[in-house]
């Protein structure tokens, strides 16, 4: 079992948004790759349709877009990648998704389950909490710089910091250049909507530091 790697490029700045049309305005200046995470906001047809239209739209920026949790519609509509947590990995069909030629990212959170992840042969790893998270409770005491970098050298695939990373501390992150992609939440974000500015002063120091 090995996945397809997601090219040579780093995955960037990397948002993880909860709507569709939210990516449209992030590959408008020049995100590369993005995640759609609803989690309980849709069900049944209209989470559908709105997997039809994150597809839709990042397939029209040529971007690589990765589906959270929801692999079999994931699967159905054609998505670049899945990306799973924990709990997920244990009951998704990972045959299935690797069977239909999609990406998977897994996230880790301690050296165990960078183990377990490792043992699927991903496409890339996401690390966190860096910090402590801004968008939800924390549930894993925050990883930090120096075991971002120390377990990122041991793994051999591409890495996704995340977790708690602001325009304000992304530079040591960066720094570190241990990371692949950079996810972000909340600070894309203005008033609960994508902020251009915002997203390009945080893609201006990833490139400094990793491209």
């Amino acid at each position: 079992m090995k996945f397809p790697t997601c090219d040579d490029t780093p995955l960037g700045i990397y948002p993880v948004v909860d709507r569709a049309y939210k990516l449209k305005p992030l590959y408008e200046v020049g995100i590369t790759t993005a995640q759609l995470r609803t989690k309980d906001k849709f069900t049944g047809k209209a989470l559908e349709n709105e997997v039809i239209e994150a597809i839709q739209i990042s397939e029209s920026y040529n971007a690589r877009f990765f589906l959270n949790d929801f692999w079999e519609l994931g699967i159905k509509h054609g998505a670049y990648g899945i990306h799973l947590g924990q709990e997920d990995i244990q009951e998704a069909d990972v045959q299935a998704i690797l069977d239909a030629g999609l990406r998977l990212g897994i996230s880790t959170h301690t050296p165990k389950e960078i183990d377990i992840a490792l043992g699927f042969e991903p496409s890339y790893l996401a690390i966190g909490p860096i910090y402590e998270p801004i968008s939800k409770k924390l549930t894993y005491d925050p990883v930090g710089i120096d075991d971002l970098q120390h377990w990122a050298k041991n793994v051999g695939y591409p890495i996704v910091a995340i977790g708690g990373i602001t325009i304000e501390n992304i530079i040591a992150v960066a720094q570190t250049r241990a990371a692949s992609g950079i996810a972000m939440i909340s600070d894309v974000l203005e008033n609960g909507e994508i902020s251009k500015s915002r997203t390009l002063a945080l893609m201006k120091v990833f490139n400094q530091y990793v491209n």
